[in-house]
């Protein structure tokens, strides 16, 4: 007969108990020595953040910001894994044997078209296109932070446990750390840690919205345009008609539901008539079965239009991630450190600096003096209106996040403003904040099996019984080249 605890009817290996419960003294000096540790080491991360800043390498084709990632973890005594999951820029680091396994989220792609220098009014970098708009740069080195941190307190401890840090690539639709779910790289994790930059500081515990996206191409018959249209068949007519359907039936889908596309290719000239276009679709919604309907409505609205314009069209799927499967449990213990962190203090300068910021937002923004608050886990608000492709590692193993003040209060992800905060010391101090959140964590779920066990419990009732992991980006081999 197998040994364990019964959680519910969940049987909990007695291996995950091994370990020796330390005292509530012994608990909170360990993690004040990991938040020392990671304060002490402040410029070094903090060179790393910024490199990986000027790097602003697209998803996946972040060959140096890889690179320097593992350089890091491999000079403090992880092992590290490369070109996993057939993908050349994402690799699973490891320190540690036994039980239990637990997991740390590193991402460090950059977005096109959001170049940016770090000061407060928009000015591009001269010869860049990229920029960190959702603040990459400083996740994955946070998360770096937090697990090194922690290794060296297994090491100097002779803790049973493991650590693997996940560098996971083109977290900005390309949909990276799917191809590393499906290929298991995440089976026999007892949990996963994540954080996202942002403007405030507060557990994450408020879902995403699952996300299905796809290239539709049109093939036509090229033309003049002005001396023989008869002869030609417009690829670009069949985008715009498959465009025009698509918001048409806008009016005729649930109203949580969101659908985004951007014309990719539209043709060359002006007087030839387009024999190729390209556009490039996402759907969301918060239950990813009404995505999957919906992506099929789409579908024949492409089909419809290739009908009526004589034109010829397939797509390519891009990328597809879940909802995000929430864990109170984990997401209490995390909030308890968190607070214990605390936020970001602006200097004077930083100060000034934030006050523009704020000046050309727009709109009317929270008091600059939140960014050094915490607020309360807000937990399925039903405002949650993005994707990630951490949802899909939530359906494998319980995952919980945070969301640190990287950004000045009201800044927007995705723009300017965010990029130029990144570079700056408030970026840092955020980042900070994660990774002593993150590496205080960890320490609790290495040390409290008891913790650990009712969030597995949880996480299997969650996601019922019989559940079946299907990646809504089907068998596809990963999309590394879906920002050409």
């Amino acid at each position: 007969m197998k040994k364990g605890f019964l959680i519910g009817s969940l049987l909990i290996p007695a291996v995950l108990f091994a370990q020796k419960k330390p005292t509530v003294k012994e608990l909170d000096k360990w993690k004040t020595q990991a938040s020392s540790v990671i304060q002490e080491r402040y410029y070094q991360y903090k060179d790393i953040a910024f490199k990986i800043w000027d790097y602003a390498e697209l998803g996946y084709k972040e060959v140096k910001s890889s690179a320097l990632l593992q350089e890091t973890l491999k000079d403090n005594g992880f092992s590290v894994e490369a070109g996993v999951a057939g993908i050349p820029t994402a690799f699973v680091a490891s320190y540690g044997s036994g039980s239990p396994v637990l997991g740390i989220l590193a991402e460090f792609d950059a977005l096109p078209g959001l170049s940016q220098q770090a000061v407060a009014e928009k000015n591009p970098i001269a010869g860049q296109a990229n920029g960190h708009g959702c603040g990459h740069h400083l996740f994955g080195t946070a998360s770096v932070a937090a697990a090194i941190a922690v290794k060296e307190q297994l090491q100097a401890q002779g803790w049973k446990g493991t650590i693997k840090v996940y560098g996971t690539p083109a977290e900005e639709g390309g949909s990276g750390k799917v191809y590393m779910v499906r290929a298991g790289l995440f089976d026999g994790v007892d949990a996963v840690l994540h954080w996202h930059p942002a403007d405030e500081n507060t557990t994450w515990a408020d879902g995403a919205l699952a996300n299905k996206s796809a290239k539709f191409r049109f093939y036509g018959t090229a033309a003049h345009a002005a001396a023989a249209p008869d002869k030609g068949r417009s690829a670009l007519d069949a985008v715009e008609a498959m465009n025009h359907m698509v918001n048409m039936m806008r009016e005729h889908i649930p109203s949580d539901a969101k659908i985004h596309y951007v014309i990719t290719q539209g043709g060359k000239a002006p007087n030839v008539v387009p024999d190729f276009a390209e556009v490039y679709y996402y759907v969301r919604h918060p239950n990813r079965e009404i995505v999957m309907q919906l992506f099929e409505r789409i579908q024949k609205a492409a089909e419809g239009a290739a009908i009526g314009t004589e034109t010829r069209t397939d797509f390519e799927i891009i990328g597809g991630t879940y909802d995000l499967l929430l864990n109170n449990q984990l997401a209490d213990i995390m909030q308890v450190n968190l607070v214990k962190v605390g936020g970001v203090i602006y200097t004077s300068s930083e100060k000034e600096f934030a006050n523009k910021i704020q000046g050309g937002l727009g709109f009317k923004a929270d008091p600059i003096e939140t960014a050094g608050t915490v607020n309360p886990i807000r937990i399925n608000t039903g405002k949650t209106t993005g994707s990630t492709d951490v949802g899909d590692v939530s359906y494998a193993v319980p995952t919980v996040g945070l969301r640190a003040a990287t950004w000045v209060p009201g800044t927007p992800a995705h723009s300017w403003q965010a990029v130029a905060c990144g570079g700056t010391e408030i970026g840092i101090k955020g980042m900070m904040v994660a990774a002593k959140t993150m590496a205080m964590t960890l320490l609790d779920l290495l040390h409290q099996p008891e913790q650990l066990s009712k969030a597995k419990a949880e996480f299997h009732a969650a996601r019922g019984p019989g559940f079946r992991y299907i990646p809504l980006l089907g068998d596809r081999s990963p999309a590394l080249n879906y920002r050409n």
